[in-house]
């Protein structure tokens, strides 16, 4: 499947992997619709790739009447949906026991909720409106990409909610493509490691290097346009289905 004229769905698509996604998708002639909170980014990136090609909704990835609205402007506006990029998510640093209290269950049950629910909720979603797309010269109807983390193989001191809402969408990826291979949708889902992500913008320029030179190579922090080059290359290739990929330079993280 080529992006040029497919139209994509991009949920946190306002920011950090999923504005790099946007990116590409609109420099390769493809139309996008971002599904994301933040209204002031999404309303920029409208403006700046024109609203031709670009359709900001604010939408909660949790909520089953969000996204299906979110959907159905998309094909209103597009006309089909092709291609899938979930980058929406939270991360929280909370260790199972404290020095004063256990892991918050609230806090662990909202990043499963939004990391986790929110991602399979908007594939099913989706993937119902995928499967009644004509389907190309190699039986494709529809590509969906998942954000999972090393974290859901490498977790750190801190991370049990972050890497279990990680590890599920790695595990759910394989069953999902079996699930949609009858309907001709590849479900593929990328494993960033360490990224130069809005999530490092406010570290200091040390603390930036310290942890760039953690990753055997290339030793830096990577690029939101690396992951959006990946996903890319995941829709371009029609083999590459039901797999994880870890985009993280050869970094296995440390327990702290």
């Amino acid at each position: 499947m080529k992006l040029n004229d497919s139209v994509a769905v991009v949920t946190g698509g306002a920011s950090g992997l999923g504005e790099a996604t946007v990116e590409t998708i609109v420099e390769n002639e493809g139309y996008v619709a971002i599904f994301d909170l933040q209204e002031d980014k999404g309303a920029a990136l409208v403006e700046k790739f024109g609203s031709d090609r670009v359709l900001f909704i604010k939408t909660n990835v949790t909520s089953e009447e969000d996204v299906v609205n979110a959907i159905n402007q998309t094909i209103e506006k597009f006309g089909a949906i092709h291609v899938l990029v979930n980058c929406a998510g939270i991360g929280v640093a909370e260790k199972t026991v404290g020095k004063e209290k256990p892991h918050g269950l609230g806090s662990f049950t909202r990043v499963i909720q939004i990391n986790l629910i929110g991602t399979f909720n908007v594939i099913r979603l989706a993937a119902e409106k995928m499967a009644q797309n004509a389907s190309n010269e190699e039986g494709e109807r529809g590509v969906i990409i998942n954000t999972a983390s090393v974290a859901a193989f490498d977790g750190q001191m801190g991370q049990a909610a972050y890497s279990a809402s990680k590890g599920g969408i790695v595990g759910m990826t394989l069953p999902i493509a079996r699930d949609l291979s009858r309907h001709g949708i590849r479900v593929m889902t990328i494993a960033p490691g360490l990224i130069d992500t809005p999530l490092f913008a406010g570290a200091p320029e040390k603390v930036r290097q310290a942890l760039g030179a953690m990753v055997p190579f290339p030793p830096r922090l990577g690029r939101p346009s690396e992951y959006a080059h990946l996903a890319k290359s995941i829709v371009e290739n029609p083999l590459l289905n039901g797999e994880t990929i870890r985009l993280d330079g050869a970094i296995r993280m440390q327990p702290k």
